[in-house]
């Protein structure tokens, strides 16, 4: 198969949230709110907020839903009390401010990588931030960028995918998604026929054959021939 775009997911998948976004930073939001949240419980509280999330039943996208998310988060690390749900709004506020990402080490080098090959670039994202100040924010060097906000639809709704395609030009078969959520990333694009690659850093699925250990697995994954 020969491939001529990579879509790809932005949080988890190229950046990760920094310090103000992390379990410290919970901590420091939630004190102002009166809350006393445990940083060691945020891992498992995301985790927890994640298998709760539920989306919008049109797969719409609906700023609140996050809020919630967050909530969730916020009372299962300690701060099931009053003051939570603006705890939540304040943190769900900070996560539409670029600065507060960081890029992951493998995130650049890839994307280079890939253009070194001739491939177009998307990033397909469930956020309200600005995806196009985002990008150049980080300087990232991509084609387009399809923000649920903007876009109205959420992954893994067909509509926000094949905004990107239609925006770079390529169909469905030409075209890779690499992501870290089976649900929105992998099933999302494999229903209209995207071959889909799953972001598995910390190793939790072993079992599954169609992960990347790192970004820089990416090229090999897609046939890309080595320099040299």
């Amino acid at each position: 198969m020969t491939f001529r775009a990579v879509l790809f997911d932005v949080d988890f998948t190229l950046v990760r949230p920094g310090p103000e976004l992390g379990p410290e930073g919970y901590r420091r939001v939630g004190e102002r709110f009166g809350l006393t949240l445990d940083p060691a419980r945020y891992e498992e509280a995301r985790m927890r907020a994640i298998e709760e999330l539920q989306h919008h039943p049109e797969l719409e996208h609906d700023d609140e839903i996050w809020v919630a998310f967050t909530e969730r988060i916020v009372r299962h690390m300690g701060g099931d009390a009053e003051g939570a749900h603006e705890c939540a709004r304040e943190m769900t506020l900070a996560w539409e401010q670029h600065h507060n990402f960081e890029l992951y080490e493998d995130s650049l080098a890839t994307i280079a990588e890939l253009r070194r090959h001739g491939l177009r670039i998307a990033l397909v994202s469930n956020t309200a931030r600005d995806l196009d100040e985002f990008v150049r924010h980080h300087r990232l060097d991509v084609d387009a960028a399809v923000a649920s906000r903007v876009h109205g639809r959420t992954k893994p709704h067909e509509s926000i995918f094949r905004a990107a395609l239609e925006r770079l030009g390529v169909e469905a078969g030409e075209a890779a998604m690499v992501g870290d959520s089976i649900q929105d990333d992998l099933e999302g694009a494999r229903a209209l026929g995207i071959t889909a690659f799953l972001v598995d850093r910390d190793g939790r699925y072993p079992d599954r054959d169609d992960t990347l250990p790192s970004l820089l697995a990416l090229p090999a994954a897609l046939g890309l021939a080595r320099p040299g």
